[in-house]
């Protein structure tokens, strides 16, 4: 059998805990990892998850913002969360897990979308999100980042000129500006074996989104949308991957949906 690792940033776990429960049930993957849990640590919904055959969560929440989360079929230890740029938001948390090919680890990430204008000398929130790429860089050059690692969740950057509705309308906007998708390629291209699990089956020519604006009162009929949502690995875990998808549908689920939809990575089981 397979083994199905997914990522979603679901804008509020405990509002849309029914989306969640719907989801497992007709995708069961092994592990979700939630970006924008937005609750705290003890208000996360355990016991639901336990009965939906997830026993095993590594939780990194923060009241009212932010927060990360992994649930997982396979045992989870290790777990762990770093702070980047010394602000303590939570926006990232790890652990090791063995699903068949031996150990790795599993970073979920809430890259910080940086606000409206893309000036870091007159935007904090723009000058965050390029520090937190700084430190990501540095960190991924450690030579523990070789193999067995797995990273997923919302980088907020869209980073190829088809992961966006309109590459020249949005070069100036933030998520798809050169400063931004120039650092996250470098991560992705600068020689530290990083496989982009998505486009390593879906062709770089197809338009591809995973977010579309609550702002867009059609966002389907007109599909301005934008791949902020990703899933990487190393080498030696891109090896057994064997199919990667976004999962549309779940924009227009019920009345509340998360404007970001569920992507999927599928691995080969032993």
């Amino acid at each position: 059998m397979s083994v199905a690792i997914a990522t979603w940033n679901i804008n509020s776990i405990r509002l849309r805990l029914p989306m969640v429960l719907e989801f497992i049930a007709r995708h069961a993957p092994d592990v979700i990892m939630f970006q924008e849990i937005k609750c705290t640590d003890d208000q996360f919904p355990r016991g639901a998850f336990i009965e939906a055959g997830y026993p095993h969560m590594a939780v990194h929440g923060q009241k009212g913002y932010h927060g990360v989360a992994i649930v997982s079929k396979f045992p989870l230890t290790d777990i762990s969360s770093r702070v980047f740029c010394e602000i303590p938001e939570s926006r990232h948390v790890s652990a090791l897990t063995d699903f068949g090919h031996g150990p790795v680890t599993l970073h979920d990430f809430y890259i910080p979308a940086g606000g409206d204008e893309p000036d870091p000398a007159i935007n904090p929130k723009f000058k965050h999100k390029l520090g937190f790429l700084t430190e990501l860089t540095s960190w991924f050059t450690e030579p523990v980042f070789q193999r067995g690692h797995l990273i997923a969740g919302d980088f907020n950057i869209a980073p190829h000129e088809n992961d966006v509705w309109s590459h020249k309308q949005l070069l100036k906007v933030v998520s798809h500006t050169p400063v931004e998708t120039e650092a996250l390629n470098a991560i992705l291209n600068g020689g530290h074996g990083w496989v982009d699990l998505v486009r390593k089956h879906v062709p770089f020519d197809q338009k591809l989104y995973s977010w579309w604006s609550y702002r867009g009162k059609e966002w389907e009929k007109s599909d301005r949308g934008r791949r902020l949502d990703h899933i990487w690995s190393t080498a030696d875990i891109a090896a057994h991957c064997t199919a990667a998808e976004i999962l549309k549908p779940w924009r227009g689920w019920g009345e509340k949906p998360s404007d970001h939809v569920p992507v999927i990575a599928r691995f080969a089981g032993v």
